[in-house]
């Protein structure tokens, strides 16, 4: 069997290591990755369609692992006077981000070159606003606590996490019902799920208390379905999404000893031909969690340096 180590970690064209299941500077990756952040922005309702969630008109956005940037753009032309900075850990990547910048002239968005499971350069309370959207893909589960103390620190008091997460697709496709199988159960061998069996992903159930843990308050859930059932709107573009994903999937599924090459590529063709059949029905189902930064002053957990201060002061 093959080292897991191997399985899950690539090096990225920063240098550090990545544990993205899918080479993201491939260049089929990166156009998947555009299509589906304009699917997520739709099917959700909006850049920030939460109730509460208000950017200040000059506020600044900070946007975890931001891929090519689909994201942050959109917020950017939407938002003028507001300044976004998306982060992710491929130079290739976050290159192709800022020639879309370029080209489209906005000059209030930045993409920089970091890996969001280390700590990121940037001051203390400097944000307004920190996104991240299906961060499962490539978080180990150890790193979240660290991730959202590292939001935590970069947010100013009253600023807002936000973050959005999935399980796998619930399809009527026995094939590809079998491939988001095989993908949970690699997940967990590889010791990125939080899920107790390898059934689906795991992230969903325990965001929330991990959202509190960190110390955020007012912490909320919105859950958001789109159907992509053969017939609705979006279907083409889940459907092409999907084979893309399911594609590009195959040599770490087989690397995490999932399926043989050939298992794959049979059940790849089942997928297609049944995804396309009139009675196909397929949902996916997401998960936004969002929480504040308390307006007092505050360590990571929640207590308020000043109670801190005068429980100690009441010891003495």
């Amino acid at each position: 069997m093959e080292d897991f180590e191997e399985c899950t970690e690539m090096k990225s064209g920063s240098g550090t290591e990545n544990t993205y299941p899918i080479d993201p500077e491939n260049a089929g990756e990166l156009a998947r990755l555009m299509q589906q952040d304009r699917l997520l922005t739709e099917g959700m309702g909006g850049l920030l369609p939460e109730p509460g969630i208000r950017l200040p008109e000059r506020g600044r956005v900070l946007d975890l692992a931001c891929g090519p940037g689909g994201w942050a753009l959109e917020l950017a032309f939407q938002y003028p006077k507001a300044e976004v900075i998306g982060v992710d850990i491929s130079q290739q990547v976050i290159t192709y981000a800022r020639a879309q910048a370029w080209s489209r002239g906005l000059e209030n968005v930045h993409f920089e070159v970091m890996n969001v499971m280390e700590p990121l350069a940037f001051e203390d309370g400097s944000f307004d606003l920190v996104n991240g959207r299906l961060l499962f893909a490539f978080m180990l589960p150890g790193a979240w606590p660290k991730l959202l103390a590292e939001c935590y620190r970069l947010l100013k008091p009253g600023g807002i996490v936000r973050l959005t997460e999935m399980e796998p697709l619930l399809t009527t496709s026995p094939a590809y019902e079998t491939w988001m199988a095989l993908m949970s159960q690699a997940l967990k061998r590889t010791g990125q799920s939080f899920s107790p069996d390898g059934r689906h992903f795991g992230i969903t159930p325990v965001l929330p208390r991990l959202v509190r843990q960190a110390g955020f308050e007012e912490v909320q859930l919105r859950a958001t379905v789109i159907e992509w059932s053969l017939g609705s709107e979006v279907h083409y573009a889940v459907f092409k999404d999907s084979l893309i994903g399911l594609e590009l999937l195959q040599p770490f599924l087989v690397k995490a000893g999932g399926a043989t090459k050939e298992e794959l590529e049979q059940l790849y063709q089942q997928a297609v031909a049944e995804m396309q059949q009139e009675d196909f029905c397929g949902l996916w189902n997401l998960l936004t969690v969002w929480g504040r930064r308390p307006l007092a002053m505050s360590e990571p957990g929640g207590a308020s340096r000043q109670a801190q201060a005068g429980a100690q002061a009441e010891g003495q």
